[in-house]
């Protein structure tokens, strides 16, 4: 009996990853989608409740470093097609332990490269079959001034988690340049909305602010960041699987430039206007109230700023959601979690 095509998804229980698997399969009907999440702290089963029941998904628990695990994935589906999120993510995470952000993210990438090449030589698919590689805008380090990174932006990563993504990003062109694979990478600017893990900037203001505690914003607050609502990068990654030319490069980003106090002033902004009962009960004024600047993170860059012409130019791609709507959705999602958990 012949396999069932299958793409492969690494890390779809992630934020970004689960965003992928629910609304591809809402856009891909007939598609077969195996997942392969080692669920750590920052991967949630339950982002994937929508398509849990349906058969053609399947999850497994498991280490993308394990050889002879993802050895197995390859022989027993056939695998037409791999997306890869999985990736340990946080820079102050890195800064304290470098060892596992290059053993995921290097060692990792490597070992899902060679089972997939080893399985589509001998089906003689490889330069079919496609592998893409979602990385991100830090590898390239901090820019000044009004300038942006493209796709020919020199590599300059400043702390262990980029240098890991950057040491990905070359291994996988190694693998198109050495055997001819079909690979394609995309790096994106910093991804927010429903859904994401606490530690990352935007959950970490809106629950510090619910609970009436402290939100810390590093050094002076006026780090710049270009934001992406998941959604729209989810598109974007979309098109980049299926449409983009072999050994392409894409930058994606959302054209929402914004210093870190700005959007954590945004967001108290929408927390005054939907729970104001809570000024009272923390005895503040407003939610800005709660901010307090603090020690500045060790090789902070200082700007993130993504040129994404390329994809629109080629792909026809563009950014649909604006910060102020992405950030009003964003923080009715986590009110609602949070409300609901205080039932």
């Amino acid at each position: 009996m012949k396999k069932q095509p299958t793409l492969l998804v690494t890390g779809g229980a992630g934020f970004i990853g689960s965003n992928f698997i629910v609304n591809y399969m809402k856009q891909h009907p007939d598609v077969h989608i195996l997942n392969i999440d080692i669920l750590t702290y920052a991967g949630d089963p339950s982002h994937l409740s929508s398509v849990d029941d349906l058969e053609r998904y399947q999850f497994i628990q498991g280490d993308i470093t394990n050889e002879k695990l993802i050895n197995v994935i390859f022989t027993e589906f056939n695998i037409i097609g791999v997306v890869h999120f999985a990736a340990e993510s946080h820079v102050d995470r890195s800064i304290k332990n470098a060892t596992e952000f290059v053993q995921t993210n290097v060692v990792g990438t490597l070992t899902l490269l060679q089972a997939a090449r080893q399985a589509w030589e001998q089906e003689g698919t490889l330069q079919t079959n496609r592998f893409h590689h979602i990385s991100t805008d830090e590898v390239y380090g901090s820019i000044e001034g009004d300038g942006k990174f493209n796709e020919e932006s020199p590599y300059d990563p400043r702390n262990p988690y980029s240098a890991s993504k950057a040491g990905a990003n070359m291994m996988v062109q190694s693998f198109g340049y050495t055997y001819g694979m079909n690979v394609v990478i995309s790096g994106c600017s910093n991804n927010y909305g429903p859904r994401q893990h606490e530690e990352k900037l935007i959950p970490t203001i809106i629950s510090n602010a619910l609970k009436g505690e402290r939100i810390p914003i590093y050094g002076d607050g006026r780090h710049v960041r270009d934001w992406l609502h998941v959604e729209d990068h989810c598109q974007a990654l979309e098109m980049i699987f299926h449409h983009a030319e072999p050994m392409s490069t894409y930058t994606i980003g959302g054209n929402n430039e914004r210093t870190n106090i700005e959007v954590a002033t945004k967001i108290c902004d929408v927390l005054d206007r939907e729970r104001p009962d809570l000024l009272e009960t923390y005895e503040i004024s407003t939610f800005k109230d709660l901010i307090m600047y603090t020690i500045d993170r060790q090789g902070h860059d200082r700007r993130y700023a993504i040129d994404a012409s390329k994809l629109q130019h080629e792909l026809g791609w563009e950014p649909k959601i604006t910060l102020d709507q992405g950030l009003e959705q964003t923080v009715k999602w986590y009110i609602d979690k949070w409300t609901a958990k205080k039932v």
